[in-house]
């Protein structure tokens, strides 16, 4: 009696080259990224505060497209993660004194405790969500 064909191919998942599967997480984190902070621009337009929402867009958008969980993945989306959410603080919500980025910067631990919070949130979620991207379906 042979195996049935259909239920070996099912059974184990296709594998995917590493440097395929960084490009196309990085790919993801960036679409997510791009998303996250054009969400957050319009909830600051609104009143809203959701700094952390960016980093975690990244690596939502990375564990999408990633076929298999990446450590390098991961700790590049939480570092891509915190850079975006400096960026995107900076960019919405500059000091009123100088608004240039040096100047950001040179102050950052200036900001309040719970904007630097959001910031750190943001890279964790960056990070975790691109970790823990889901297996491919069978």
């Amino acid at each position: 009696m042979e195996p049935d064909p259909v239920a070996t191919e099912t059974a184990t998942p296709p594998l995917i080259h590493p440097g395929m599967n960084l490009a196309l997480g990085l790919a993801g984190a960036l679409v997510g990224g791009a998303l996250g902070f054009f969400l957050v621009s319009w909830l600051a337009r609104q009143g809203f505060y959701g700094v952390a929402l960016p980093g975690v867009m990244m690596g939502v958008g990375a564990g999408m497209l990633a076929k298999r969980p990446s450590l390098p993945l991961a700790i590049l989306c939480g570092v891509m993660a915190l850079a975006l959410g400096v960026f995107t603080e900076w960019k919405l919500f500059p000091f009123i004194k100088d608004g240039s980025f040096s100047y950001f910067l040179a102050h950052l631990s200036d900001l309040k405790q719970l904007t630097l919070l959001m910031i750190g949130l943001g890279a964790v979620g960056g990070a975790w969500f691109a970790w823990r991207s889901r297996p491919p379906k069978p």
